[in-house]
C-alpha cells in the first residue's frame, strides 16, 4: 500500500474501528457527579470506543474517542501494555503515538482509576469495569488497524450557537479585556471536523505483513478483526467510500443529571449514534462507518440552558443539544473541502507537575491540592450535596463555620501528612484555600491524584492536536491553541485543537486570572496558579520538536498502582427466581396491540447484569416478524428508543423492565416504527448458589401488533 500513500499530496492510510466499552449495568457507582447514591440500574445506550488510525507511509497515530467520563492514566497504561503484547500491533503503536480521549459522559459506571480520589464515590476500584474499558479500547484499535486503506482526509470548521453557555462568567471576566475582546465570546463555539474518505483502488490485492503491508483475507471473512498472523485483508474496489468522521466541540455532557441511573453517552453519544445511523453503520460489520463527537475545552461550558438537570426533562434536553451538534456536523461534513496534506507525527513525554519549573516566569508548580470551592461543586450543573463552602472561597474570604471546618480539616491532614502544613505548599497554591492536599496525601506511596502526567502533541498535516490530560476552561484552551500555532507555524500548521480528557485525568486547568477567582474550576486546578503555563511550556516543547524533526526526553514513567487497589463493592453471590418462576419468565406482558406512538413495557424475571456484561450483545431486543415468518432484530441496547432497567426485588431476586418507544426522536425528528408484528426479548446470565455456575437464559414477550 505504501506506493499509494503520499501525505504531501493528501493521500494517507486510514482505518476506523468501534467496540463496546459498556461496564456493569447494576449497582456500581456512576462517575461524574460524585453522588454516592447514583448507581447503575440499566442501559439507555451502550458506550463505545471509536478508534481512528492515520498514517503517512512512515509514521502512524491512533486517535481514540471513548464514551467515558474520563480516561485515567491506568487505562492508557493498560491499553499500551496490551498493544505491546499484540503480535501485529506492537510494531506500529505504543503510548507515544496512541491518543485516548473521553467524551466525558456523566452516565457511565466509575471505579476504573488507580487513584483514590476518583474511586472515592464508587466504593473503590471496580476491576470488571476497568477490564471492559481496556479491552474495548484495545479491540477498537485492532479493528481500525485491520481496516487500514488508502484514503483522503478533509477538514471543515464552522460556528455553532445555542448548544450551551459559560457557567463561570465571573472568573472568565477576570481574563484581560484585550484578550476577551479578541475572541468576542466566552464560548469557543467553533466545531472542527475531519472527514475520512477511501481512495479509489482498482483491482489491487493488498496484504499486511509484520510491518503493516497488506495481504489476502482469510476464507471466512467474518471476523471484524479478520487477520491472520500477518494481518491479512483481501481485494477491494472502493470508490470514494466514506470511512468515518471526528469532530471537536467543547460542552459538558451533563444534560442527563444525577437522578439518572441508566448507562448512556449523553448528547455526544446520541449525536454519534445518529450520525452513524445516517450512514447505515452496523457496528458488528467488518468495516462500519465510525463517527466520533470528541470533546474540546469544556471546563466552563454547560449544556443546561434550562437550569440544572431536573431528572424529568433530561432526555428531552439531551436530544436538543445532540441535534444541534449533529446538524452542524452534517453541514460541515457535506461541505468539507480543505484537504489535509503533510506529515503525520507525534511527540509524547511524562512530566512531573508537582515540581515543574516554568522557565519564562522563573516559578515552580506545586504538589496537587483541591480548594475549598471544589466541595461546592459546579452550581450550574450539579450543586454539591455537602454545602460546607461557598463557590469562590479563598484564603481571605472564609466565613464563620467555613473557617472552623477548614481548620479542622487542615489539622487532620497535617497530623498524618505533616508536609501539607508547610508554608511553601500553602503559599504555592494561594489564593486557593487548600481543602484536600491530594498530591501529598498518599496511601502506600500512592497519591490521591496523579502528579506525573502525559503530555502529547499529534500532527495530521496542517492540523495539530494537543492531548490535554485534564478538563480545561475555554480561555485556557485558547491559549494552548495559540501556543501550538506559534511554535508550529513554520512547519505548516494552520489550525490546532485541544483534545480534552486525554491519556490521563487530573481535574481542571484554568488561566491564572480565572484561578484567582477560585470558583469550582479554579479550586479544582491541581498544581497552583501556574498550572496552565506549565502545560503551555510542555506543549510548546513537543510542538517545536515536531516542527524541527527532533526527539524529546520521555521523562519519568508513572508508577503502575494496580497492586494497591482496594474495593468495597461486593460481588454477585447468586441469583434466584421468585417462587414458582424461572429466569426469563414474563412477569408483566405486552398488550395484544398498540398504536404507533405508544410505549410498550414488559417485565421479566431476571438475574444480576454483572454476571455478564453482554459485550457486543444485548440485554434487551425488539424483534419484528418478517413476511417469511423469521424474527429480525429491530433495536437493542445500542438504540435509545429501547431501555433496559434492572431492579432488585428481594434478596437474590430481580426483574428487568424493557421499555420501547414505538415513536422516538431521531436526527430528523419524530419517527414511528413500521406497522407489523413484534415481540420484546430479554437475555441475561444467572449465577447459581452452588459453585457459582453461570447459565444463560432468554425471555420472550407475547407477539403484539403495532398499528
Amino acid at each position: 500500500m505504501s506506493e499509494r500513500i503520499a501525505a504531501g499530496e493528501g493521500r494517507y492510510e486510514v482505518g476506523c474501528g468501534i467496540y463496546d466499552v459498556t461496564g456493569p449495568a447494576a449497582e456500581v457507582g456512576m462517575m461524574g457527579f460524585a453522588e454516592v447514591a447514583q448507581t447503575t440500574q440499566g442501559i439507555y445506550m451502550r458506550l463505545w470506543s471509536r478508534a481512528f488510525i492515520i498514517g503517512d507511509g512512515q509514521r502512524r497515530i491512533v486517535y481514540v474517542c471513548a464514551d467515558l467520563c474520563m480516561i485515567y492514566q491506568a487505562v492508557k497504561q493498560a491499553v499500551a501494555e496490551k498493544v505491546s503484547k499484540d503480535a501485529v500491533l506492537k510494531d506500529h503503536y505504543n503510548d507515544k503515538n496512541i491518543l485516548i480521549s473521553a467524551t466525558h459522559t456523566h452516565s457511565g459506571p466509575g471505579g476504573y482509576s488507580h487513584h483514590f480520589l476518583y474511586n472515592l464515590t464508587t466504593k473503590g476500584f471496580i476491576p470488571q469495569n476497568f477490564d471492559a474499558i481496556v479491552e474495548g479500547i484495545y479491540q477498537s484499535i485492532r479493528r481500525a488497524h485491520a481496516n487500514l486503506e488508502p484514503a483522503q482526509i478533509y477538514m471543515a470548521r464552522g460556528r455553532l450557537d445555542g448548544y450551551g453557555f459559560n457557567r463561570a462568567t465571573r472568573p472568565y471576566a477576570m481574563n484581560p479585556a484585550e484578550e476577551r475582546e479578541r475572541y468576542g465570546s466566552d464560548l469557543d463555539n467553533e466545531m472542527t471536523l475531519l472527514k475520512f474518505v477511501a481512495l479509489e483502488v482498482k483491482g489491487e490485492t493488498e496484504g499486511m505483513d509484520a510491518r503493516g503491508s497488506r495481504g489476502t483475507r482469510g476464507a471466512s471473512g467474518r471476523d471484524p478483526v479478520g487477520m491472520d498472523a500477518r494481518g491479512s485483508r483481501g481485494t477491494r474496489g472502493a470508490s470514494g467510500r466514506e470511512l468515518g468522521m471526528i469532530n471537536w466541540l467543547g460542552v459538558h455532557p451533563t444534560s442527563v443529571g444525577p437522578a439518572n441511573r441508566l448507562i448512556g453517552g449523553d448528547h455526544k453519544g446520541l449525536a454519534e449514534y445518529w450520525f452513524e445511523k445516517s450512514k447505515n453503520a452496523d457496528f458488528k460489520s467488518d468495516k462500519p462507518f465510525v463517527a466520533a463527537f470528541a470533546l474540546a475545552p469544556a471546563g466552563d461550558v454547560s449544556p443546561n440552558l434550562w437550569g440544572v438537570a431536573d431528572g424529568i426533562h433530561d432526555y428531552e434536553h439531551m436530544e436538543i443539544i445532540a441535534r444541534k451538534q449533529y446538524e452542524k456536523a452534517v453541514e460541515l461534513y457535506e461541505t468539507a473541502t480543505e484537504v489535509i496534506q503533510g506529515p503525520v507525527d507525534a511527540r509524547h513525554r511524562y512530566v512531573d507537575f508537582s515540581r515543574l519549573h516554568i522557565d519564562a516566569l522563573n516559578v515552580d508548580t506545586v504538589p496537587a491540592a483541591m480548594g475549598a470551592s471544589f466541595l461546592a461543586g459546579s452550581t450550574e450543573d450539579n450543586e454539591s450535596q455537602v454545602k460546607v463552602f461557598h463557590e469562590g472561597v479563598t484564603v481571605d474570604s472564609l466565613q464563620g463555620n467555613e473557617r472552623i471546618i477548614s481548620s479542622a480539616i487542615d489539622s487532620a491532614f497535617g497530623a498524618v501528612w505533616p508536609k501539607t502544613l508547610s508554608e511553601d505548599f500553602i503559599k504555592g497554591h494561594a489564593p486557593k484555600k487548600i481543602l484536600v492536599p491530594t498530591g501529598l496525601a498518599t496511601f502506600d506511596g500512592n497519591p490521591w491524584t496523579p502528579q506525573i502526567l502525559p503530555v502529547q502533541v499529534v500532527r495530521l498535516g496542517q492540523l495539530a492536536i494537543a492531548a490535554q490530560p485534564t478538563e480545561i476552561t475555554t480561555m485556557a484552551g485558547r491559549r494552548i491553541v495559540q501556543t501550538l500555532q506559534d511554535v508550529m507555524a513554520k512547519a505548516g500548521i494552520t489550525h490546532a485543537v485541544v483534545a480534552s480528557h486525554s491519556n490521563a485525568y487530573s481535574s481542571y486547568v484554568t488561566t491564572r486570572e480565572e484561578y484567582a477567582g477560585q470558583e469550582y474550576e479554579g479550586a479544582s486546578t491541581h498544581f497552583g496558579p501556574y498550572t496552565l503555563e506549565g502545560f503551555q511550556q510542555e506543549f510548546a516543547r513537543l510542538g517545536a520538536a515536531i516542527a524541527e524533526g527532533s526527539g524529546v526526553p520521555q521523562g519519568v514513567y508513572p508508577k503502575d498502582y494496580r497492586l494497591t487497589q482496594l474495593t468495597l463493592q461486593p460481588g454477585v453471590v447468586y441469583d434466584a427466581p421468585s417462587k414458582g418462576r424461572k429466569f426469563g419468565d414474563v412477569l408483566v406482558d405486552a398488550a395484544p396491540e398498540y398504536q404507533i406512538g405508544s410505549e410498550v413495557v414488559v417485565e421479566f424475571q431476571s438475574a444480576h447484569p454483572r454476571n455478564d456484561l453482554m459485550t457486543m450483545q444485548d440485554f434487551a431486543l425488539v424483534q419484528r416478524k418478517t413476511d417469511g415468518g423469521d424474527w429480525v432484530d429491530v433495536c437493542g441496547d445500542r438504540d435509545p428508543q429501547l431501555t433496559f432497567t434492572w431492579q432488585r426485588l428481594r434478596g437474590a431476586e430481580s426483574k428487568a423492565i424493557l421499555r420501547w418507544k414505538t415513536q422516538s426522536m431521531t436526527a430528523k425528528g419524530a419517527r414511528g416504527a413500521e406497522p407489523g408484528e413484534y415481540r420484546l426479548v430479554h437475555r441475561g446470565v444467572a449465577k447459581a448458589f452452588w459453585f457459582g455456575r453461570k447459565t444463560r437464559f432468554e425471555g420472550v414477550s407475547r407477539v403484539f401488533r403495532l398499528v
